[in-house]
């Protein structure tokens, strides 16, 4: 066992000189300001605070004469009368390599900045051809490629909307986001591969289009195809046998998107207008659209990856993610920096278990991110990564890393500092993090990030420290959603963050802050589940067990705490005169796999004769886990609250 607080790595009196936070401060005219102090002032005057943001990176765009900051949450707006570009900021013209592509099958391409901005503008070029306008939505169901890297930022530059899932979200699942938005186009891959295996998703691409009647178009990328015939995914040709039968719009394929030059162009908007839709797990119903606007993202990415990541200009950015993980969106924030982020499509663990820290050796990454769990999973493998000279950090996120994760690194990267992160889909950032100016001690983050006024609230909305309470933030953030879509009054958007504590969001998170202003994150306070990094809503699950005329009721857990991934557990009402039986408990996997993703498939399932419910007929997930988790059944929930109290005793561990 490794001690909580054991002290790890220390930065040196080079490594802090050559920090871009101290590059910063120096120019604030703070040098050898204490984080804590600057922190503070960086909450204390949150105008002041982000617009030295905007003026030291020179964001390029319309300052205006409005003010910064007006309002409180919700609704706070942010440099009001300014206009900018996500687009225009990101492609900056520079020298040298912009992104790296790199499969799982072995394929490598690298685009320079030149050959981005060229084919960005080829692709704005052809939505315009396509009728897409500002405002209008773009969908991308796409794995990490380039492809997804250039339609977004073609989007972008248009002041149109994107929005994106990965192909291995199963068909209900997809329409579940996409329906909600609208979209006008759709860009889909033929299929993927993932762990030496072949996906065809053209069937699934028809089933979308023809669940979206508000497309004008389909655009097919032969990215199955190509790698069969292994040819680069950037050249390929369109698939015939793909592109005759979706049931809405033009059909076209990427070449034929991309096939006319043009100029690049950006369209300038606001700072609050949409960027990009992510959307929340579907916990308690549809998955919510969260909406992030242009300027919020520009300049919390600015902040974050320079100050927390400690990129710039020349280092190579890399993060496990799929497009349907916020991650992804922050990976390409790379660019506004200068830095060149590393696209890999692929499973963490195939052909070996240490593929990624492989990529990293070989493509000289010099930040390296991953979820926790595969730390842990290297650790419990064996591995020593080898020819990792260029790198300089890593960070870990998606679930709490325990101190031995912490430990481990230490033990084979000795003088790389490890960075646990902790935020979330709703800012598309952490709220607590790392800088290279902190030490790195075993399951510890050690600061709340610039510009976060991170608290911990005990039940009575209290601030506490030394002490574990609700992650709250008290004072607003300029990348927090903009809205939700399709959500005109604002009531989903307070009661998913204001409804416990008028004018505090509440995120659901378990934090402990230290008096020096590190913390500890122990889990989610509410019921969704977390796996692997990806949260996943509950009800997603019950629209595809419940469908199953053999189940009557279900309720789904992740026992999953601190550093730890836990178990996946479904358990099941089962209808009159049905049985658990061999060829249901396979049919209920196969429906999880392909209808949602193979995430979703529970390590256990089980019988039980009742579903704990309220009086109101709300399921009880979280007294359920808390059970599992140890908590005595009569402290686990109130029995005068229940429809059925007696059944809670079916689900001791």
């Amino acid at each position: 066992m490794v001690a909580e607080g054991t002290l790890l790595w220390e930065p040196t009196e080079d490594v802090v000189a050559r920090a871009k936070l101290t590059r910063y401060l120096e120019w604030l005219g703070r040098a050898g300001s204490g984080y804590e102090e600057v922190w503070r002032w960086s909450v204390d005057s949150p105008a002041e605070f982000w617009t030295s943001i905007w003026d030291y990176f020179g964001v390029i765009g319309e300052r205006g004469d409005g003010p910064v900051m007006t309002g409180t949450m919700p609704g706070a707006e942010w440099f009001t009368g300014s206009s900018v570009n996500y687009a225009e900021n990101a492609l900056r013209e520079r020298d040298g390599v912009a992104a790296v592509f790199v499969s799982e099958d072995g394929a490598r391409q690298e685009l320079t900045h030149a050959e981005l901005r060229e084919e960005v503008a080829r692709v704005r070029a052809g939505l315009v051809r396509l009728g897409v306008r500002r405002g209008d939505r773009v969908a991308g169901y796409l794995p990490n490629i380039p492809q997804a890297l250039i339609a977004f930022l073609a989007t972008a530059s248009l002041g149109a909307i994107w929005s994106a899932g990965s192909p291995d979200f199963g068909v209900p699942s997809v329409v579940d986001r996409f329906k909600q938005i609208e979209p006008k186009v759709l860009i889909a891959v033929d299929g993927y591969h993932y762990n030496g295996k072949s996906y065809d998703r053209s069937a699934a691409v028809n089933e979308i289009a023809a669940e979206l009647p508000s497309l004008r178009a389909t655009v097919w990328i032969p990215y199955l195809a190509a790698a069969e015939e292994g040819q680069p995914p950037q050249r390929a040709e369109p698939g015939a046998a793909h592109t005759d039968s979706v049931p809405h719009g033009e059909v076209i394929g990427w070449e034929g998107l991309r096939a006319e030059e043009a100029p690049l162009e950006f369209e300038r908007v606001p700072f609050d207008h949409p960027l990009w839709i992510l959307y929340s797990s579907g916990t308690t119903g549809l998955p919510k659209p969260i909406v992030h606007g242009h300027g919020g993202v520009i300049l919390e990415h600015l902040k974050s990856l320079s100050f927390h990541q400690d990129l710039g200009e020349g280092d190579v950015f890399f993060w496990y993610t799929t497009t349907g993980w916020m991650m992804w969106n922050y990976l390409i924030g790379a660019l506004l920096v200068g830095a060149t982020p590393v696209l890999y499509d692929g499973s963490a663990t195939y052909p070996s278990p240490a593929v990624l820290w492989r990529i990293a050796a070989s493509e000289g990454v010099t930040y390296f991110g991953v979820g926790a769990p595969y730390i842990m999973a290297s650790l419990k493998a064996g591995i020593v990564p080898e020819g990792l000279e260029a790198l300089r950090g890593i960070g870990s996120t998606g679930s709490p890393l325990p101190p031995e994760g912490f430990a481990w690194v230490a033990e084979q990267l000795p003088g790389i500092p490890l960075g646990s992160f902790s935020g979330g889909t709703d800012v598309c950032t952490g709220f607590v993090g790392a800088t290279m100016l902190h030490p790195s001690r075993a399951g510890i983050i050690p600061c709340r990030s610039l510009g976060a006024r991170v608290e911990s609230f005990n039940p009575l909305g209290e601030p506490v420290v030394g002490e574990v309470g609700e992650l709250v933030l008290t004072q607003p953030m300029p990348s927090m959603p903009v809205m939700f879509w399709n959500d005109p009054d604002g009531e989903r958007y307070r009661e998913s963050y204001f409804d416990v504590y008028p004018g505090v969001w509440r995120h659901g998170d378990w934090i402990k802050l230290n008096e020096d202003g590190s913390c500890v994150i122990y889990g989610r306070s509410d019921s969704t589940l977390n796996r692997g990094g990806v949260r996943m809503g509950t009800s997603e699950f019950y629209r595809v067990v419940e469908r199953f005329e053999e189940i009557a009721d279900s309720l789904v857990i992740d026992t999953g705490q601190l550093g730890q991934e836990g178990r996946l557990l479904l358990y099941l009402t089962l209808a009159e005169g049905a049985t658990l039986s061999d060829a249901l408990v396979d049919a209920l996997r196969t429906a999880l796999r392909q209808e949602l993703s193979p995430r979703h498939v529970p390590n256990e399932i089980h019988a039980v004769p009742g579903i704990p419910r309220t009086l109101s007929g709300k399921k009880l997930e979280v007294p359920v886990r808390k059970i599992l988790l140890g908590t005595p059944v009569e402290e686990a929930a109130n029995p005068d609250a229940m429809a059925n109290p007696e059944v809670l005793r079916h689900f001791k561990p």
